[in-house]
C-alpha cells in the first residue's frame, strides 16, 4: 500500500503554507515553484483542503491561501485522511459489509491494528513538528 500523490503532494503544499505562516496569504504560484508542483494540480487539492477548513482563501492583487489552523493543530493524519477520504489496508476495515467473511476473517484483525497503527503514528506529526525537526520523523 502507498499513499497517493494527493496526499503526498498536499501534504507538501500544507508545509509549505505552514514555514510562510505567519507572510499572510501565499499565491499558489509560490508554492507550485518552491514544491515544483503544478499549479493546476494545486488547485485541485486546495478545493478539499477549503472545504474541511484547514486552508482559507483571500481574494484580490495580495491574495492567496494561507493555513486555517496553527501548523501545531494540523496533523499530516488529518490531510491524508482529507485529500484519500480515508485510508485503510483492507476495503473491508471502513465497511465490513462488503465482505461475507468479516465476522469470521481471521486477518481483518491485523489490517485494522495496521491501519490503526498508521493512523496513530500519522496523526502524531504536526505540520510545526516537522518544521521544527527539519528532517524525517
Amino acid at each position: 500500500m502507498k499513499l497517493s500523490t494527493r496526499s503526498r503532494y498536499g501534504t507538501r503544499m500544507m508545509l509549505d503554507m505552514a514555514q510562510h505562516y505567519d507572510e499572510g496569504p501565499i499565491q499558489i504560484g509560490d508554492i507550485a515553484k518552491r514544491q515544483d508542483i503544478s499549479v493546476k494540480y494545486l488547485e485541485q487539492l486546495i478545493i478539499p483542503l477549503k472545504k474541511a477548513n484547514y486552508v482559507e482563501s483571500v481574494r484580490g492583487p495580495k491574495g492567496g491561501h494561507m493555513l486555517a489552523k496553527s501548523p501545531e493543530e494540523v496533523t499530516v493524519g488529518e490531510i491524508v485522511e482529507v485529500l484519500e477520504g480515508g485510508i485503510n489496508l483492507s476495503r473491508c476495515i471502513e465497511n465490513p459489509k462488503i465482505c461475507d467473511r468479516s465476522d469470521t476473517c481471521l486477518t481483518r484483525g491485523v489490517w485494522e491494528t495496521a491501519t490503526r497503527a498508521m493512523y496513530d503514528k500519522l496523526n502524531s506529526i504536526t505540520l510545526s513538528k516537522m518544521i521544527k525537526t527539519g528532517k524525517r520523523t
